[in-house]
């Protein structure tokens, strides 16, 4: 477990390293990148660059830490790919419901794997569940979530790669919403970041800007540093209330 620059979370657990290209977001994504440089810096834990690898010895870290955190599990992979077995999933949730003192946010693009996993498990409660949502061919994702009974759900529109229009958020506690960055990062329209943002106060949600990435609301690309995480001048970064 590592701490983390992601703005939403406190630390990161990556039982699972590796993933597969599914969907637009996928297409310059991060912990490939991350993956291949640890690979090449001689990492371990890498060795197999951003295959799905298992790490069994990985189950046991968030044990060892005794203050209470809020930890995103597989920010390096996605706890649902098609090649971690339910059986490791079981061992992942065993360290959860023994480490009550955390909050676990899991987010997956496979909503629907997910789905069918918890349709014979219990959620622990102290597990936020979340998808990914980056464009409109991907909204049945939110159907998938809307069925399970964790204490909080969220979606994340990062990166947000087009207009979303109207969702149905009915039953979602949190939204995420960030640009892309990077050298190859594709730019986010102001609006489709607006339209969010009024659903989410129209429906009474928690929303949280992460940043614009690589292009700023005046279409300029730069640094996302330099485009910054403001909306019309103000940052707005609310989460939901920890269990």
């Amino acid at each position: 477990m590592t701490a983390t620059k992601i703005e939403w979370t406190d630390k990161t657990w990556n039982p699972v390293t590796g993933c597969s290209k599914l969907s637009p977001g996928c297409a310059h994504c991060y912990a490939e990148t991350m993956a291949h440089r640890l690979k090449a810096m001689g990492a371990a834990k890498y060795a197999n660059g951003f295959a799905p690898t298992l790490h069994y010895k990985a189950l046991s870290e968030p044990e060892n830490w005794r203050r209470p955190q809020t930890i995103f599990v597989c920010s390096m992979s996605d706890l649902f790919h098609q090649e971690v077995p339910f059986a490791f999933v079981d061992e992942v949730m065993d360290t959860i419901r023994r480490t009550p003192w955390h909050t676990y946010q899991i987010l997956t693009k496979r909503a629907e794997r997910m789905a069918d996993y918890f349709q014979k498990s219990s959620v622990p409660n102290n597990v936020w569940l979340g998808v990914t949502i980056e464009a409109p061919a991907l909204k049945p994702r939110l159907e998938y979530l809307r069925v399970l009974d964790p204490p909080i759900r969220f979606i994340s529109c990062e990166p947000l790669v087009e207009d979303l229009g109207e969702l149905d958020l009915s039953g979602i506690d949190w939204v995420i919403v960030g640009g892309e960055s990077g050298a190859q990062g594709r730019p986010m329209k102001p609006s489709w970041v607006h339209s969010l943002l009024e659903q989410a106060n129209r429906q009474g949600l928690a929303f949280f800007f992460k940043q614009w990435g690589a292009w700023g609301p005046d279409g300029i690309k730069r640094g996302k540093k330099s485009n910054g995480r403001e909306i019309d001048g103000q940052i707005m970064q609310t989460m939901p209330p920890r269990n």
